[in-house]
């Protein structure tokens, strides 16, 4: 009885990721017209204690192809304890081509970064804000390839897509498989017209927009969330400019995690927010991945003491772990990576990391640098 009950599930599961693959499909990537610039764009950047990171971020964004009169850098500090805040007093002092601003964090919820981003909102110039993270890189058409959709489509908010600086390590291409599968349940939901996650590392919006949504309010007791809650909201309010960029020239890089224990913290974050989704569909995802991962796990343990389910569990993993990498695989277009490594190994060990990570954040609270959160 217990290993029908795990097959059905599998087979939800499997609809699910197929459903996805679909969406994949209907996605199509964004032509880059290379055209003259007009849109002026706030690129906003919260960051505590990234001293070792901010020198990559700043000197991709000096390699920007956009006007430099054509966009400003906000930087707001929270409360950095190490020389992040000294870096770029310093930079700015060398790079005054470039509109520079400075902010300190004012804390005002539950969430540093949320208020760091209402913090710039006042000060935004005009109508576009751009946000990313301070230990990502940006490829110098970032801005220009948003621009180009942003004339071409009617949007007031635009999801675009992240990636890891990927070593040959095992950790590091597991994390890559993990982000590509987290991407490609992300652009076969847009495909789809269900789109429910994306990443604040890759974000803009207008602040009108920002403004019109009452910013975080709803979801600001929750100190994760800045990028999904802002666009389930969106998508509620008018899901017909919400636009999903799927370009390499618009794509950010960040950085792996350096310990598996790192990584734990990282995701237990990241899935501590899906019980708060207004999203239906993201919601209903997240169950079937976590019962599909587990329902798997448990017919594997049937199959050591029932050999007659051997037969079974191997044509399951044949046809999960087939339709996993062929999610992976569409997602893989639209970055930078050009082999993924250890897949088989990867593809193993994701049933026992996906439930690790669930039963953990259920709690809803946990680290992130220093701080203890929910």
């Amino acid at each position: 009885m217990m290993a029908l009950l795990c097959l059905l599930v599998l087979l939800c599961y499997l609809l699910t990721i197929l459903q996805l693959i679909w969406g994949c499909t209907q996605l199509k990537p964004v032509e880059f017209l290379n055209q003259t610039p007009v849109t002026f764009f706030s690129v906003v950047i919260p960051f505590r204690d990234e001293a070792q990171n901010l020198p990559s971020l700043l000197a991709s964004l000096q390699l920007l192809d956009y006007p430099k009169d054509l966009f400003e850098l906000i930087f707001i500090d929270d409360f950095s304890t190490d020389d992040s805040v000294k870096l770029l007093y310093k930079w700015r002092t060398t790079h005054g081509s470039i509109q520079t601003t400075l902010l300190e964090n004012i804390r005002l919820s539950h969430s540093p970064k949320k208020d760091a981003i209402t913090r710039a909102i006042p000060i935004v110039q005009q109508q576009w804000i751009v946000t990313t993270d301070a230990d990502c890189t940006v490829p110098s058409t970032w801005l220009s390839s948003l621009d180009n959709l942003i004339r071409s489509k009617d949007a007031n908010l635009v999801v675009g897509a992240v990636s890891y600086q990927a070593k040959p390590s095992f950790l590091a291409q597991f994390q890559l498989l993990d982000l590509l599968s987290l991407q490609g349940a992300t652009q076969g939901s847009f495909g789809l017209g269900l789109g429910f996650m994306c990443n604040g590392a890759n974000l803009a919006y207008t602040k009108s927009h920002f403004q019109a949504l009452n910013g975080y309010a709803g979801n600001d007791k929750l100190a994760s969330g800045d990028d999904v809650f802002l666009l389930q909201k969106s998508m509620l309010f008018d899901a017909s400019k919400v636009q999903y960029l799927k370009s390499k020239s618009h794509l950010v890089l960040t950085k792996p995690e350096q310990s598996w224990k790192a990584l734990l913290a990282q995701r237990v974050r990241w899935a501590s927010k899906t019980g708060s989704y207004q999203s239906v569909f993201g919601k209903d995802l997240a169950v079937w991945v976590l019962l599909g991962n587990f329902s798997w796990l448990v017919l594997g343990a049937l199959s050591i003491t029932q050999p007659q389910w051997r037969i079974v569990f191997a044509a399951a993993t044949f046809l999960k772990f087939s339709m996993d990498y062929l999610l992976i695989r569409l997602a893989k277009k639209n970055t930078l990576s050009k082999r993924l490594r250890y897949v088989f190994w990867g593809s193993l060990l994701y049933p026992f990391y996906c439930v690790f990570v669930a039963l953990h954040a259920w709690p809803g609270t946990y680290t992130w640098k220093g701080r203890k959160l929910s």
